[in-house]
């Protein structure tokens, strides 16, 4: 299971102390989620080396119009292992769940955002994970915290509906916000999820890390098709 996490200068806390603390908290990995214009500095080798846990590199990137955030994704999309898109606005939610090439819809249902069964049914047909984000639930109170809470059923159900993939997270800015995957789930079994689902989500993000991982190998031509060894040996003669 990983976490997806906002790091120094994004959140309060470094790439380092995320991978410890998740660490030490039962997960196997981090994506390190980064908006586009607070980019971590961090060898990510190194920390998964220091603290045996996997570092995936991603980015979340926020834009205030479909054809500025379509951009950024095109930019990024070869050199980031996890594309996010920042949801939360209505046109912003529609373009990510309509394009494959987004791995992730974060936070759709903050600020004004909406969602709806026909964004979930997008989200199914272009394999877009639609995130449950527990960090409202988690950090916020009063009015706030019913609303996430209610939002969070509300769109648990849609995406149930629909079929559509989906990921979990507390979306920890900084490492005392990581809770281990059995305190999350436990929190998600009293708001009205049940642990499986909930596994399964923060499980996700493992699969999409290690599939365009894959994707971007050397070895790779086009999906199904690989270089074996002797096919990159060159001609001696």
């Amino acid at each position: 299971m990983y976490e997806a996490v906002y790091a120094h200068p994004d959140g309060d806390s470094t790439v380092a102390r995320h991978a410890l603390t998740a660490a030490d908290s039962g997960y196997d990995g981090i994506v390190v989620r980064n908006h586009g214009d607070a980019q971590a500095d961090y060898d990510a080798d190194a920390i998964s080396d220091a603290y045996d846990i996997d570092v995936a590199a991603g980015v979340e990137v926020r834009a205030d119009d479909p054809s500025r955030a379509s951009g950024f994704v095109g930019n990024y999309r070869s050199d980031r292992t996890v594309v996010v898109v920042h949801g939360g606005d209505r046109r912003i939610n529609r373009f990510a769940v309509e394009q494959p090439t987004v791995d992730v819809l974060a936070h759709p249902m903050r600020e004004d955002g909406d969602f709806n069964h026909v964004l979930a049914n997008a989200a199914a047909d272009n394999g877009v994970r639609v995130e449950f984000d527990f960090g409202p639930v988690l950090r916020a109170s009063g009015g706030t915290r019913v609303r996430a809470i209610k939002e969070l059923r509300k769109l648990k159900e849609l995406v149930e509906d629909a079929g559509a993939p989906f990921v979990v997270s507390a979306s920890p800015s900084n490492h005392l916000q990581i809770r281990a995957p059995r305190d999350l789930i436990a929190v998600g079994e009293t708001i009205g999820f049940d642990a499986d689902t909930l596994r399964k989500g923060l499980a996700e993000w493992e699969r999409v890390a290690e599939r365009n991982r894959e994707r971007q190998s050397d070895a790779v031509i086009e999906p199904g098709v690989r270089l074996e060894d002797g096919d990159q040996q060159g001609d001696d003669a």
